[in-house]
């Protein structure tokens, strides 16, 4: 099995720890692949910054037909997930639905705890977005700049480690989640040090991708073929209903 691991920002350095989250979480025989976004924002905050990434991650995922057998789109928020269900025959996998879903499975109600406050009103989006706000104890975020996207889940661990123990005293969650690509890895480090179980959100999405592919459902479009204009040639031919070609197997980008 093959999952395409497709990080819809320009941080190629994220790219990598999304990738090592992955490849820990993943089971015996089953190959990750790393795509990093070509154009576009370092990490998505907003609403304008995530319509930009999905329209990235669907050109991404297009480029790559017929090389993976599901996909994980890796950016909390989801961006473009909903359009690629409709476009590709393969499980699409989002990090946020991914993880949320999980930690309903494991407690009443969950805690999202992130890095940086700009990223709240566009993840309470994407819980409303899930139907989730009911399970949804609340979204606790760290104020203040941070000196490097890659490195912030590490620099900043003890106060993320702090806003999730307010979550629980003070929220009331009783499952937390870490969100945000750069906080990968970061639930299977700390969760010994906190009273509820942690949902790592790449290990979340992963298994469910790999449990999708393996259930062999398929998938079925959800609008008539169509020609477009001026959209990447890979993207057009989803579109126009053309099907990549068989047995596409390429190497990954990192």
């Amino acid at each position: 099995m093959r999952i395409l691991l497709a990080n819809p920002n320009t941080s190629a350095d994220v790219t990598e720890i999304l990738l090592a989250a992955a490849r820990r979480a993943a089971s015996p025989g089953t190959e990750i692949l790393g795509a990093t976004a070509p154009r576009g924002v370092p990490y998505i905050a907003n609403q304008a910054e995530a319509q930009v990434a999905g329209a990235v991650a669907l050109d991404m995922l297009a480029e790559r037909a017929g090389d993976y057998d599901a996909a994980v789109i890796a950016a909390f928020g989801d961006p473009g997930l909903l359009g690629a269900r409709e476009l590709l025959s393969v499980p699409v996998v989002g990090l946020a639905e991914a993880a949320m879903l999980t930690a309903c499975l494991v407690g009443r109600r969950f805690g999202i705890v992130t890095f940086s406050t700009g990223l709240v009103s566009w993840y309470r989006d994407c819980v409303d977005l899930n139907g989730l706000a009911t399970r949804c104890a609340g979204i606790r975020a760290l104020g203040g700049a941070f000196a490097s996207l890659a490195s912030v889940g590490r620099d900043r661990e003890d106060a993320l480690v702090a806003a999730a123990h307010r979550m629980v005293e003070e929220d009331g969650a009783d499952v937390l989640v870490f969100a945000g690509a750069p906080l990968s890895g970061l639930a299977r480090r700390v969760a010994h040090r906190l009273p509820v179980p942690v949902v790592e959100q790449v290990a979340a999405a992963i298994r469910q991708a790999e449990i999708l592919a393996s259930l062999d459902l398929g998938t079925r479009r959800r609008n008539p073929p169509k020609a477009s204009e001026g959209l990447a040639s890979p993207l057009a031919a989803l579109i126009a209903g053309d099907p990549p070609p068989p047995g596409a197997r390429r190497t990954p980008d990192r």
